[in-house]
């Protein structure tokens, strides 16, 4: 009975520990799995960006569309950004509309006005935004950032 009771005892104290070593981790495999729906994870990124148009005095619309903020999805599946803005320092905002943008693709979003297509979008504005020192951040439907980057005063730079 003693052997039959130690080896229980032994047993017990092993399980009990498992299941302390698995509690532990939990909360950590939780974590991760949340953040994997968060924008540091997403296929979406800021890519080329024209700013600050050599013609910056000039307020035609041809001006206006050589500045823009190019938007990427590396990955292989289309999203819809309806939604999502595009801001810079100053508060101004873009929100896209109802747009799907392929995987592995790109669309430019253009400061003046023009009619969207596939590869262009337009804010539709008549004076120019982004600045030579300025940040574009890129959020999603629900206000999370997705993706930044800033240029001019410190060099170009790029968070995701």
């Amino acid at each position: 009975m003693s052997a039959s009771l130690a080896t229980r005892r032994v047993l017990a104290t092993l399980l009990a520990a498992g299941t302390l070593i698995g509690a532990a981790t939990l909360p950590a495999a939780a974590d991760d799995h949340r953040r994997d729906h968060r924008g540091p994870h997403s296929s979406l990124v800021i890519g080329d960006v024209q700013y600050d148009s050599p013609s910056r005095h000039d307020r035609s619309n041809r001006a206006l569309n050589r500045e823009w903020v190019e938007i990427r999805n590396t990955g292989r599946h289309s999203l819809n950004l309806r939604g999502y803005t595009l801001t810079d320092q100053q508060g101004n905002r873009y929100r896209f509309p109802d747009f799907r943008l392929e995987g592995r693709s790109a669309v430019k979003v253009h400061t003046g006005q023009g009619r969207d297509t596939r590869h262009d979008l337009y804010q539709d504005r008549n004076r120019q935004i982004w600045n030579d020192r300025d940040t574009a951040t890129l959020r999603d439907h629900r206000g999370n950032v997705i993706d930044t980057e800033s240029w001019g005063r410190c060099g170009h730079q790029h968070r995701g």
